[in-house]
């Protein structure tokens, strides 16, 4: 990752080379780089730091462009055709460019954002919730007797289109509603007169499949709490209930 040095007013060699590009005016994709090159020596020699890790990249560009400046000083072959040793510094310098032509749109704009300031509403409440009164004459233009009477049929037909024939011949279900305590409270009642009975016969009693199961689990929960015992003499045999 390169590093971003600053010298005086010139971050980095591209800046300065850029800028002696633009000073001198002359076409970015036609640098007369014997010129350039002698600039941009002469300027890092006149460098007050010596800081090997901020003149590393400023040394770098220098044997760049004197690279550049002695393969153009070469005498070119005929028949041969070279690529510019120009291109592809000229290629960095747009690309470096581009970059700082963006980076001052963005903070030109972030400059401007910041003097930008906006006001919190403050209408009225009255004026807020007034809506417009409504005018009957113009909502009921047009409007006869025979068009309500053809809206309201209609409103009829989508209504019984809507009822399923098939269901609606069903009857009602009614929910019993049941819970274990009363049935535990049931059952306590019963063995105070009944110390012993008939699980079997006892099961038989209840109104309903909902009462039925419900009894069920609140046996077995008093049996679990010790307030109620159950004996099984012979396998199949009837299951006799006994108060604790």
């Amino acid at each position: 990752m390169a590093l971003s040095v600053k010298l005086e007013a010139f971050e980095g060699p591209l800046n300065l080379l850029l800028h002696l590009i633009e000073r001198n005016k002359v076409n970015i994709y036609d640098i007369p780089i014997v010129e350039i090159t002698n600039q941009y020596l002469a300027y890092i020699g006149s460098m007050e730091k010596k800081d090997l890790n901020i003149m590393s990249e400023f040394l770098v560009m220098a044997a760049t462009l004197l690279d550049i400046k002695s393969r153009m000083l070469l005498p070119k072959e005929e028949e041969t055709e070279e690529t510019d040793p120009r291109a592809e510094l000229v290629e960095q310098l747009l690309e470096y460019k581009m970059f700082k032509c963006v980076s001052s749109e963005l903070r030109n704009r972030q400059t401007q954002a910041q003097k930008t300031y906006y006001k919190e509403p403050s209408i009225p409440e009255e004026v807020k919730s007034y809506e417009p009164p409504v005018d009957l004459d113009k909502l009921m233009d047009k409007l006869t007797l025979d068009k309500l009477s053809e809206i309201y049929s209609q409103v009829l037909r989508r209504q019984s289109n809507k009822v399923d024939t098939v269901r609606s011949g069903f009857g009602r279900i009614e929910k019993d509603e049941v819970t274990i305590d009363d049935k535990i409270k049931e059952i306590l009642c019963f063995t105070n007169n009944h110390t012993k009975f008939s699980f079997r016969k006892f099961l038989s009693r209840q109104s309903g499949k909902s009462h039925l199961i419900v009894s069920f689990l609140a046996i077995l929960e008093l049996i679990k709490t010790g307030k109620i015992s159950a004996v099984q003499e012979q396998v199949f045999d009837d299951i006799i209930i006994s108060a604790a």
